[in-house]
């Protein structure tokens, strides 16, 4: 049989590379690249490339499962779905907020607006949230306040077109790699790269200035290079005055951040922090990238403002080639966001509190809405932990590996009287659960992703499900019918696009006939007619005027002291994507890392007598992990760094759940460890 290639968008990170899965008698043998694709141009990484192989893995759900007995009971549908719809109708009935949703990154847009739905108009609370809490969210608090939009200011081809670009927080070329590609084209092409990270990355080889700051200080050397370009006359005084406010309040507290000052904070010395803010404040288009370096702080929508005051102090926001650009980790945590899978909007992030919204939320669903904000990610696990919230229903995500303090997430999902968890494989999360529900993967649904850069992207069924898998908005849709609702009458997920379009202005003109006639528009596209956007903010911003924010420098919540004294930072390899769930089912990506590390600075290990390769216990004040010792310089000395990948060896058994005031987003990129060898020299 000759083969048959379906192009779809992968499923790996945010870039959202075009492919084509190529399909033999029913099984995706390989991937093929797409040479017309606008971000991959026909290149993949190593994870794209074998985006086929985990599809027909033999962990695959297939068959519903409940709890019985002490172990898991293969179930029809009608019985688990009428077992789920019980309990939740009965916790319902006592409490709709003893309810907690959370939906996937890893889902259509399409299914998470009816997970957003399911949750509004069906059960009754806002307690909906997803992995964004995790990664983003203080992106989407911090831009949406300077900005009035929380996303990619730019697209992805304009990377390469830029004079300067500064990337801090982000290990580009191995995590956004078809973005990384771009950045160096740009390199090539005579552009200044500054990269600013604590640790040495591949990027970071090639950058023209590379500071390497103390995890969590990054509001310091944000505001020092604020006050050399004040200070040196190098603002755009003409953009200030026409499209900010805010300003004289922002510089007068920048001016309280020399060089000097900002140098001891940081551990970047004052002439490099100075030459690295006149490259920027110079150059023609200056561009930021940035990703979970930045947000995943205590302090991490200070961090995201203090980056939006310094591209508007240069001017360098709604021009091609510039801009404040986060890169979204997963391939649709942008479209989940979007999609209103959060506590406090509906769809297009239209607020729950305006009674506007929720009124015409209301009538599109035929509902009641709840007005109160319901509870993020993290607070949904503290109130199950207290006896609060007596039910959760996951959808594709694994909070047993992906939250922060581990042990306390066990205890809490333990707590709950129903966990139900719809996922493609037997998570951690999934394996303490009482129903859970075999979903689909990417090659076996139709929808649409929404990318790190805003487009809109189409997912292509190419297989059929495994088993009695159903695809996740199917399983939304018949639930929904269950517990009493009317508003669920979907025939596939062509027409949840076509309602999301009716009840979201940013998604207007958005519908899955534009994607198949090869459209791939970026929102905000308002209406049929409109080609999408491809950069924000080009005569106004979104709220207005753009506000600068005065952001004092603040401590991490958690430092150092004689029993915990190094720092311990957290990210992702090349190979692995997430808590590994499909990575790890990837013969190649597992044999170049088979198991998590902890990187260690030789000064550090040698003090500790620790060789490379040592087997080694690493504690914090919430857990402790046994973990595989790499000695290496790419690491500062006093930091270490573990990979959240691997549940044997879980960096989250260590972080720290303390939140972010305002985006409510966990510490995971700083906390306090020790490092104890076993070899006893």
């Amino acid at each position: 049989m000759s083969p048959a290639f379906i192009l779809t968008t992968c499923p790996f990170c945010g870039c959202g590379c075009g492919f084509y899965l190529v399909v033999v008698n029913g099984r995706a043998v390989s991937v093929a690249p797409c040479f017309s694709d606008r971000v991959s141009r026909g290149g993949l990484c190593i994870k794209g490339r074998r985006a086929h192989e985990f599809i027909h893995s033999k962990d695959r759900l297939r068959v519903p499962l409940i709890r019985r007995n002490g172990g898991f009971a293969e179930a029809t549908w009608d019985e688990a779905l009428d077992f789920v719809a019980g309990k939740l109708s009965a916790i319902r009935s006592v409490s709709p907020d003893a309810v907690g949703l959370l939906s996937s990154a890893k889902c259509t847009n399409e299914e998470n607006y009816l997970m957003m739905k399911l949750a509004r108009a069906v059960i009754g609370t806002n307690n909906v949230d997803h992995c964004a809490r995790l990664c983003h969210a203080s992106t989407v608090a911090g831009l949406a306040a300077a900005f009035g939009s929380g996303a990619m200011t730019n697209s992805i081809p304009e990377v390469a077109e830029a004079d300067c670009i500064l990337v801090t927080g982000s290990n580009t070329i191995e995590q956004h790699p078809l973005i990384g590609t771009r950045v160096l084209e740009a390199k090539e092409r005579g552009a200044t790269l500054i990269v600013v990270d604590p640790r040495e990355t591949m990027l970071s080889d090639h950058a023209d200035i590379f500071l390497r700051q103390r995890p969590g200080t990054d509001v310091a050397w944000l505001n020092a290079f604020m006050n050399v370009i004040i200070a040196e006359d190098l603002h755009d005084k003409t953009f200030i005055a026409e499209r900010t406010e805010g300003f004289e309040e922002m510089a007068a507290l920048a001016g309280r951040y020399p060089p000097g000052r900002a140098a001891e904070i940081t551990g970047i010395p004052a002439g490099d922090l100075a030459a690295a803010a006149r490259a920027y404040a110079r150059a023609g288009s200056a561009m930021i990238l940035y990703s979970m370096g930045i947000t995943q702080h205590t302090s991490g929508t200070d961090n995201v403002k203090s980056v939006a005051n310094l591209a508007m102090l240069t001017g360098n926001v709604g021009k091609a080639c510039s801009g404040v650009n986060p890169l979204r980790g997963q391939n649709n945590v942008q479209g989940a966001c979007d999609m209103g899978a959060l506590p406090n909007v509906y769809s297009g992030y239209q607020r729950v509190a305006d009674p506007a919204a929720r009124a015409k939320f209301g009538r599109a669903w035929n509902a009641e809405l709840p007005e109160r904000p319901g509870l993020t990610l993290c607070e949904m696990m503290e109130a199950a932990a207290a006896g609060a919230l007596r039910a959760m229903y996951i959808m594709g995500e694994n909070p047993m590996v992906s939250d922060p303090d581990s042990n306390h997430v066990r205890r809490a999902l333990g707590s709950l009287d129903l966990l139900v968890v719809q996922d493609i494989f037997m998570s951690e999360t999934a394996a303490l659960a009482h129903v859970v529900l075999p979903g689909v993967c990417y090659a076996e649904k139709d929808g649409t992703f929404t990318n790190t850069d805003r487009s809109v992207l189409p997912v292509r069924k190419a297989l059929d499900a495994p088993g009695e898998a159903r695809a996740d908005w199917e399983i939304i849709r018949d639930l929904a019918r269950r517990l009493g609702s009317g508003a669920f009458s979907y025939a596939s997920p062509a027409a949840v696009m076509d309602e999301i379009a009716a009840t979201t202005p940013s998604y207007g003109g958005i519908s899955h006939a534009r994607l198949e006639a090869g459209e791939t528009p970026a929102w905000p596209c308002p209406d049929a007619r409109s080609a999408g956007t491809q950069f924000l903010h080009k005569d106004r911003f979104a709220r207005g005027r753009g506000l600068f924010h005065a952001v004092e420098y603040r401590p991490p919540a958690e430092e150092t002291d004689a029993e915990y004294p190094l720092i311990m930072t957290t990210g992702r390899t090349m190979f692995h994507y997430h808590t590994g769930t499909m990575t790890r089912r990837i013969g190649l990506l597992n044999h170049e890392v088979p198991a998590g590390y902890v990187e260690i600075h030789p000064l550090d290990a040698g003090r500790l007598k620790i060789a490379d390769g040592d087997t080694v216990d690493v504690a914090s004040r919430r857990g402790e992990i046994a973990i595989a010792a790499q000695v290496t310089e790419r690491v500062p000395e006093g930091t270490v760094f573990i990979p959240f990948h691997f549940a044997e060896a879980a960096a989250n058994v260590l972080t720290n759940r303390a939140l972010d005031p305002e985006a409510k987003i966990p510490g995971l990129k700083v906390c306090a460890v020790r490092v104890t060898g076993r070899n006893g020299r």
